[in-house]
C-alpha cells in the first residue's frame, strides 16, 4: 500500500512517486510520477478501464486495502465532486451541504456556498425537487463549503444534458477563479478538458501518456479554431481516428452522450476515512457516506481505437 501522507511543498498541492495500483494481479496503475501544482486546473482523459479512477480514489484516501506501493504526498482539505450528486433524500438542500460540518458558523457557510452556485432560497429544499442540473450546484456547495486546498472531480457533469453542461462548465471554472483550489477533473470527453483546464494529462496502460499544457485565455469557446491542435493531440494520444465537435455543436445536432457499462476500476469506493479523517469530507464528511459511481464514455459520435 502506497503512503499517504500531508507534508507538502508550497508550490505542489499532490505529488506522487513510483505510484501502483492493482486488481487481482492486473496492474492499473503503473509506477505513476506525477505533481499538480498548487492552484493549477488539471484535466485527466483516458479510456474506460485506464484506471482514472483508481487514481482519483487514490489521491482521495479511498482506496484502503488496495494494492499497491509509492508514495503520494496530498493535503488534508480535500473534497471530491462524483457525477452522482449524493444528496441525502431525507435531509434538505442546506442540511445536505452541511454534512461533516460543525461550528456556528458553519450554517452561514452553507447558504453562501448555495448562494455561490446559484441556489439561492432553495435551502429548505428536498433533493427530489431539484433538477439534475441543480443536484450538482448543490454537490459543488457541499464541497466548497469546506474550503479545500484540493477539488477532485470524477465525470461530475457526465450525467447532464448537453445545454446544461455547458452552463455547469462556466459556473466551475467561475469558482474555481474565486477560490483558486487545486482541481482534478477526470472526463472521457477532450472537449470538455480543452475548454476548463490548463493542463491535460491523458493516462494510458496505467501510465502519464501525455502531458499538455492548454496555453489558451480564458473563457474559451468549443468552436475556438486555435484549440484544434491541442485536440487533435490528445484524440491521437486516445487512437480516436474521427473528427469530433463540442457539446454545444452535439446538442444542436441531436446527439446524445453513450452511456456504457462501469470501467472495471470504478467499482464502488470504501467509504473509509483518509489519513486525519479528512479523505470523505467530498462528499458527506468524516461519517463516510462517499461513494464512486458508474462513468460515461466520450461522446456517441466519436470513434475510439483501443491498442
Amino acid at each position: 500500500m502506497a503512503t499517504h501522507t500531508q507534508q507538502l511543498t508550497r508550490s505542489h498541492t499532490v505529488r506522487l512517486r513510483g505510484l501502483t495500483r492493482s486488481f487481482e494481479g492486473r496492474t492499473v496503475l503503473d509506477g505513476i510520477d506525477l505533481d499538480l501544482p498548487a492552484g493549477q486546473f488539471t484535466a485527466l482523459l483516458g479510456h474506460s478501464g485506464s484506471g482514472k479512477s483508481t487514481l482519483l480514489r487514490a489521491i482521495a484516501g479511498l482506496d484502503h486495502g488496495v494494492a499497491g506501493s509509492g508514495r503520494l504526498t496530498a493535503p488534508d482539505r480535500v473534497s471530491v465532486v462524483f457525477q452522482d450528486s449524493r444528496l441525502l433524500p431525507w435531509r434538505r438542500v442546506l442540511d445536505n451541504v452541511l454534512l461533516g460540518t460543525d461550528g456556528r458558523e458553519a450554517a452561514e457557510k452553507g447558504r453562501s456556498a448555495l448562494a455561490e452556485v446559484g441556489l439561492a432560497g432553495r435551502e429548505r429544499a428536498w433533493p427530489n425537487e431539484l433538477s439534475g442540473g441543480e443536484a450538482q450546484r448543490a454537490a459543488l456547495a457541499r464541497s466548497l463549503v469546506r474550503e479545500p486546498e484540493l477539488l477532485l472531480a470524477d465525470e461530475p457533469f457526465g450525467a447532464l444534458d448537453a445545454l446544461t453542461r455547458i452552463r455547469m462548465h462556466v459556473l466551475l471554472r467561475e469558482l474555481w477563479e474565486r477560490h483558486r483550489p487545486s482541481v482534478l477533473l477526470v472526463t472521457h470527453d477532450v472537449d470538455e478538458a480543452i475548454v476548463l483546464a490548463d493542463r491535460v494529462l491523458v493516462l494510458d496502460h496505467g501510465r502519464i501518456g501525455l502531458d499538455l499544457a492548454i496555453d489558451r485565455p480564458h473563457p474559451r469557446s468549443y468552436r475556438d479554431p486555435l484549440l484544434g491542435e491541442y485536440r487533435d493531440r490528445l484524440l491521437n494520444a486516445l487512437g480516436v481516428t474521427e473528427d469530433v465537435t463540442g457539446p454545444a455543436e452535439a446538442s444542436e445536432r441531436g446527439g446524445t452522450a453513450a452511456h456504457p457499462a462501469a470501467e472495471p476500476d470504478r467499482a464502488t469506493a470504501q467509504p473509509a476515512a483518509g489519513p486525519g479523517g479528512t479523505a470523505n469530507d467530498v462528499a458527506a464528511g468524516p461519517d463516510g457516506t462517499a461513494v464512486g459511481v458508474a462513468g460515461h464514455d466520450v461522446s456517441a459520435h466519436r470513434k475510439e481505437k483501443h491498442p
